[in-house]
């Protein structure tokens, strides 16, 4: 059967955004952390990690690439339909995105973001955020998101063959000795994990069964159980707000003690090597890793995965297919987040409170 993606005319792949070059970097850390009352010297702390890597964000030409493997896995299926990407925090933002399409005469839009678990703002911050689109065209326009999708068995597949590479990896070094893989994502707050969870469980649960399975079929293509635990990175925020946790480097730390030699970081909370990636995982938790005399191996995030681009086109056709009403009610409902889903978590703002941290790796699974 011929894919059909109609009634939508064009994807819209909603993210994060993030600075080109040296002179975004500050502007983008204010859109970023809008609202929270972070001050300018302590966003100009955090923007030196963008200075790292030269001013810039890799996320950009990391959301090219992603654009250009559905356009290439919609061109195999034999679809020819715009793939445009907008942004959250940074250039191209949505509204601007929707501009165009609509100027190009499209008025049903298929939208997707660059996160695959449920969270106010790993989904229904983009939801929202579409919405003020649609709003900025009078109604002309209409969007509706693709609903997350870590529980499908495409992206739990990428992420094993991920953490089998890199499990080979580290054995090539430490042999036969004590591991242990440290499944890491972004942390959120715990406020927001709470409110994260009516349709499929809590943000922290979503994630619980990622790694469970990943484990389970990584540990059968091995040969071996893997022994493996949930951490965080990331956590940004006023110190009073409590957030998920273990945090990746205090777990470090501590499974040294428990005998561990070698750890292999997974990142299932991310979909690319952005700035989490690059600067929490590559950069600092490789330095907690070699002060505490950690063999260290940190596992492919799943982008550039054949299985994942068709995944993200399933995805799309399933939507298009519920829209024609060609789905049974079961599998519809799954296309759709019911209105009172993710709701944003309470802030708990303190006056003049200027000790409020800014991670600088705001870009994944929270993206």
């Amino acid at each position: 059967m011929k894919a059909d993606l109609s009634p939508y005319t064009a994807v819209l792949v909603s993210s994060y955004g993030g600075p080109n070059q040296p002179d975004d970097v500050l502007p983008f850390m204010r859109n970023a952390t809008a609202g929270r009352g972070i001050p300018d010297e302590r966003l100009l702390e955090v923007s030196e990690h963008y200075m790292m890597f030269g001013g810039r964000s890799p996320i950009n030409e990391l959301n090219a690439r992603l654009l250009d493997n559905i356009r290439a896995e919609l061109d195999r299926r034999g679809l020819d339909v715009p793939v445009v990407i907008g942004n959250r925090n940074w250039l191209p933002y949505n509204a601007e995105t929707v501009a165009k399409l609509q100027a190009d005469g499209h008025r049903r839009i298929i939208g997707m973001a660059t996160s695959a678990y449920g969270s106010y703002s790993g989904c229904r911050q983009y939801r929202e955020d579409m919405q003020a689109a649609e709003a900025s065209t009078d109604g002309v326009v209409s969007i509706d998101k693709v609903t997350p999708y870590s529980d499908r068995d495409e992206f739990v597949n990428a992420n094993a063959r991920s953490l089998v590479a890199a499990v080979r990896e580290l054995r090539e070094r430490i042999g036969d000795a004590v591991m242990r893989v440290l499944f890491v994502t972004h942390s959120i707050p715990i406020t927001m994990n709470a409110t994260s969870g009516i349709v499929r469980g809590t943000y922290e649960q979503q994630h619980q069964r990622v790694a469970t399975r990943v484990a389970e079929l990584a540990s059968k293509e091995l040969g071996e159980e893997l022994d493996w635990e949930l951490t965080y990175c990331s956590r940004s925020g006023p110190p009073h707000v409590p957030w998920l946790e273990p945090d990746i480097n205090d777990r470090m730390a501590e499974v040294k003690g428990e005998g561990v030699v070698g750890v292999v970081a997974a990142p299932i909370g991310f979909l690319s090597d952005h700035m989490e990636v690059l600067y929490d995982l590559d950069t600092e938790a490789r330095e907690t890793a070699n002060e505490v005399e950690l063999e260290y191996q940190r596992a492919a995030t799943v982008d550039q995965d054949p299985e994942f681009h068709s995944l993200l086109v399933d995805l799309l056709l399933e939507k298009a297919a519920a829209a024609r009403g060609e789905l049974d009610h079961a599998a519809a409902a799954v296309q759709s987040c019911p209105a009172d889903c993710c709701k944003p978590p309470q802030r708990h703002a303190r006056p003049a409170d200027t000790s409020s941290t800014a991670s600088s790796a705001t870009e994944g699974a929270t993206a």
